[in-house]
């Protein structure tokens, strides 16, 4: 007599066996600079949640945060070897493709609406098509950066109230000779030093996102926000090329689908970062001051241009121009 229930047990087994490889055809490995507090980290678990949605699992993603995949440039260099999948960055990406220098270039965008029509237009696609030659990796959204503010001791709204005023900035060429050119003290410094350096009136001012002048407890030793807000500047979310490659075109479309509802998410979550920073700067006592932004933008102008590339003056003249 054939004992039926046998094969059939085995059937089950191996059916067992065998659906974690039908369920799940990839896991790709996505590395970033950011807290699991950052938008930019949220947004990311959104894209994960979304791609594993429309993929129905076949599709999964890992999300690394703090570094823990490795810096930004080695999690570059994993992409361009196969063994990183999918990061967060931007202006870095100008060590190999020139015109990711678009992304931060000072006062080249007067507004959110301003720079996400640049990012999203034909100069975003001239600065993704370089990237992807140039780099082999492939942005497929992108995130809002906090733009950065001027804080001081006393109100600033235009230019001339800048005379002398000492004040730090990053250790980066195109900074310093902008503030030089708006009439400031500039000097680099390390981030670390600056609250102490206020403290003591080493320097009195100060330029940063509202994120991290809260972060950094700045109001407890600066008593203005000045909206210069001076650098407006954008940040992608990437995927390697050797990955994509691998993608059928359904799939591919699934990945850019789920990356167009992650930048919905994250674009939700800055704005109410962006109000929910000042509402808190407010109350502990910092005053927000409106500058004369087309008075600042044209006295940068000069020094702008004179530190970007011949190859992108042309389109950093035309945004000033808009």
């Amino acid at each position: 007599m054939i004992n039926w229930k046998l094969p059939a047990i085995a059937a089950t087994v191996a059916t067992l066996l065998a659906a974690p490889l039908a369920a799940q055809d990839m896991t790709l490995k996505l590395g970033h600079l950011a807290n699991e507090d950052n938008p930019w980290h949220k947004a990311s678990v959104k894209f994960a949640e979304e791609l594993s949605a429309l993929t129905e699992g076949r599709i999964a993603v890992e999300v690394f945060p703090n570094e823990s995949l490795g810096k930004e440039i080695d999690l570059i260099n994993g992409m361009q070897l196969g063994t990183v999948d999918m990061t967060i960055t931007g202006e870095s990406l100008q060590n190999w493709a020139p015109m990711a220098a678009l992304l931060a270039v000072p006062y080249a965008y007067k507004s959110l609406e301003h720079m996400d029509a640049v990012a999203s237009g034909e100069i975003g696609d001239q600065i993704k098509a370089q990237i992807i030659e140039k780099v082999q990796i492939r942005p497929i959204a992108h995130f809002a950066r906090g733009p950065r503010n001027l804080t001081s001791n006393r109100p600033i709204t235009s230019p001339d109230d800048l005379a002398g005023l000492k004040m730090r900035v990053p250790n980066v060429p195109l900074f310093i000779d902008v503030w030089k050119a708006l009439g400031a003290n500039p000097g680099p410094m390390a981030f670390s030093e600056v609250f102490t350096s206020l403290q003591n009136g080493t320097i009195e001012a100060q330029e940063n996102p509202l994120a991290l002048i809260r972060s950094a407890s700045f109001n407890e030793v600066q008593s203005h926000v000045n909206m210069t807000e001076h650098v407006r500047s954008w940040i992608y979310l990437t995927i390697a090329e050797s990955t994509w490659a691998k993608l059928s075109e359904p799939d591919q479309a699934a990945v850019m689908e789920a990356a167009a509802r992650a930048q919905a998410h994250e674009r939700e979550l800055f704005t109410a970062s962006i109000a929910d920073d000042r509402a808190y700067l407010e109350e502990k006592g910092m005053t927000f001051v409106e500058v004369d932004g087309a008075a600042f933008q044209a006295k940068a102008k000069d020094a702008v241009l004179a530190n970007v590339s011949d190859e992108i003056k042309p389109i950093v003249e035309g945004l000033f121009a808009q």
